[in-house]
């Protein structure tokens, strides 16, 4: 097993899990087989109960794993399927040392972080490397490795140091540092400067890791003469040095790895060059190039609580990204915060509560994520109403679902305080009940999670729109069942189905007991989804999630691109077209970096942001 260790220095949020996700591609395209690892330094056992607003994203693995938004850049970039030991935190760790302790298995010694906790993280990382995750048998060629936070930090400190460990022991034809470090451009004087680099990698091999490869973020590619400063005081040979400007998406990356050589510099380290082939990107590649040509937009209001953060949705954009793809449309993503869509904003801030409904109104479909907690529910209602009334296609995620219900309950049903005991426990119409399996004393871990399968009710008359992309999808084909990925405490209660199925919902969508309601659908509207599961965890570049195909589809008047002659026109699923998508990030005219350190595609005039 040859392992690849990817660190950052100087600030955060320079891109490492979009540079280890990056070298795990071009590896994989130079014929090796690849996991990942990523290591967080906090002390929870999980993301799972970190706010969005601070950590971004929880992304949810099959195993229901409640893990780091990197892990979702693993599996989208790398198409694997990850478990919930690919995530190391140092929580867990302490866990694992703590429970030896505690049966005895330490024989009486004085337990301490060396060497009874940095052989802890070592004995993890060789045990999670050897599992596959591609679906093949036996053990990955290369596992990426990720150390979250920053170099100096004292959280990473004891990873720094196992790791230190780890390289000596498995010796250097099997490990590979790769460093990525931030060469500011001051602006007065226009020139990249290396002192900030070469304090962090002093620092690096201070602690017992030298890197074989510099990875200098910097707004333009790095001039020759910093290169040779760079190599003469950080001890890298300048042709391992490579930089990763500012590109107009992520995809570029890999591309921008392989055009500087950066898999040749990780091949003769571990002495592959025998084995591995020239790097074949070219679906990547053509991937990358359409992303420019794109000019008809497709407008997506997305109704949310945790709109000041595009992190804590990453996973949606992402999919909606590879669905407009697939279907030659420009995304166009306008933030609407729930809130500013109820009538208590109107009274407090009209201005902000007219700009909120003129965002919604001018979109061409609406989608509200998941989400937890009472506040802008009521928003969200209001856009689940609007969608539905006006024929806009409406796709609703986990929460999303319940809100659907919640509203058609009240509007159609005349249940005026229909809700769910989550919001209003008193409530004297139930429409979404806690499970009876949750925990209401403990959250962390507690929820359904992970990938549970749905069966469609064949017995009941599918919405002519989603059967046809069920047929006309790679993601889901004409099949009786789904697996999809979950996280929830809530659900539709089943003993309200009837009524609302009599009034014009169909349950579609249910779990093997008949009694979990999955998937809902109305089938007099163009396109108005719900799900109960996540489809947004297990969306790739290549193959797009069939949901968010068919929202994107919808969106395109789905009568027309959905039928052809009375045949499904099938969408570009591998993301091959005469079209693009535009990557770069701008508010009020001024660029920023998203959290990941890379531009990440997004052109924003006021609330929208452009993908």
């Amino acid at each position: 097993m040859k392992y690849v260790l990817v660190t950052g220095g100087v600030v955060s949020g320079l891109g490492k899990g979009v540079t280890a996700s990056s070298i795990g591609l071009l590896l994989q395209a130079c014929g090796l087989r690849v996991t990942s690892i990523k290591i967080d330094p906090y002390l929870n056992t999980d993301a799972g109960t970190m706010s969005p607003f601070e950590h971004g994203e929880v992304f949810v693995l099959d195993d229901g794993g409640e893990v780091d938004l990197d892990l979702g850049n693993y599996e989208r970039f790398l198409d694997l399927t990850l478990t919930c030991d690919n995530n190391i935190t140092t929580g867990k760790i302490y866990q694992h040392v703590i429970d030896k302790e505690r049966r005895g298995d330490y024989l009486g010694q004085t337990v301490q972080i060396i060497p009874h906790v940095t052989d802890a993280v070592q004995e993890w990382i060789e045990r999670v490397a050897m599992v596959p995750v591609d679906g093949k048998e036996g053990p990955a060629d290369v596992c990426v490795i990720e150390l979250g936070g920053t170099i100096g930090d004292i959280e990473s400190m004891l990873y720094v140091e196992a790791l230190g460990q780890f390289s000596y022991r498995i010796g250097p034809g099997n490990f590979c540092l790769i460093h990525v470090s931030l060469v500011p451009v001051i602006n007065v004087v226009g020139e990249q400067k290396t002192k900030p680099t070469q304090h962090s990698v002093r620092e690096l091999r201070g602690h017992g890791l030298t890197p074989n490869i510099l990875a200098c973020r910097s707004s333009k590619p790095l001039e020759e003469n910093v290169k040779a400063k760079l190599a003469q005081f950080c001890h890298v040979p300048a042709e391992n040095i490579v930089t990763l400007y500012d590109v107009p998406n992520i995809w570029h990356v890999p591309l921008l790895l392989r055009d500087q050589k950066a898999h040749e510099a990780i091949l003769k380290g571990f002495n592959l060059q025998g084995v591995a082939r020239e790097p074949n990107l070219k679906e990547w590649t053509a991937r990358t190039e359409i992303s420019a040509t794109l000019h008809d937009p497709v407008r997506i209001a997305m109704v949310g609580k945790y709109t000041g953060l595009s992190d804590a949705y990453l996973s949606v954009l992402k999919a909606l990204l590879h669905a407009s793809v697939a279907c030659h449309r420009k995304l166009v993503v306008d933030w609407v915060a729930a809130g500013d869509l109820e009538d208590v904003t109107a009274k407090e801030a009209p201005e902000v509560y007219k700009a909120a409904w003129d965002l919604l109104k001018d979109a061409d479909g609406v989608l509200v994520p998941g989400g937890f907690g009472d506040r802008g529910v009521q928003g969200k209602i209001l856009a689940a109403k609007y969608a539905r009334e006006n024929k806009v296609p409406f796709l609703g995620i986990c929460l999303g679902m319940q809100i659907a219900v919640i509203e058609f309950a009240r509007s159609v049903l005349g249940m005026v305080d229909a809700n769910s005991t989550e919001f209003d426990p008193e409530t004297t119409s139930p429409c979404v009940i806690f499970m009876p399996e949750g925990s209401k004393t403990h959250m962390g871990g507690t929820m359904r999670l992970g990938s549970r399968r749905t069966y469609f009710n064949v017995h009941m008359r599918i919405c002519t729109c989603l059967h046809k992309l069920h047929d006309s999808s790679n993601k889901y084909g004409n099949v009786a069942f789904v697996d999809e990925r979950h996280r929830h405490r809530y659900e539709v209660n089943p003993d309200m189905i009837s009524q609302l199925e009599d009034a014009g919902l169909s349950f579609v969508g249910r779990d093997e007991t008949g009694r979990r309601m999955e998937i809902v659908e109305l089938p007099s509207h163009p396109y108005f989804v719900g799900v109960q599961f996540h489809p947004e965890f297990k969306s790739r570049p290549g193959k797009p999630s069939a949901l968010f195909l068919g929202l994107i589809a919808a969106c395109r008047h789905s009568n027309t691109n959905l039928q052809n002659n009375g045949h499904v026109v099938k969408p570009v699923t591998n993301g091959m077209s005469n079209g693009h998508v535009m990557v770069k990030t701008h508010q009020n005219g001024h660029a920023f970096m998203t959290s990941n350190g890379l531009l990440n595609g997004v052109y924003s005039n006021g609330n929208g942001v452009h993908l």
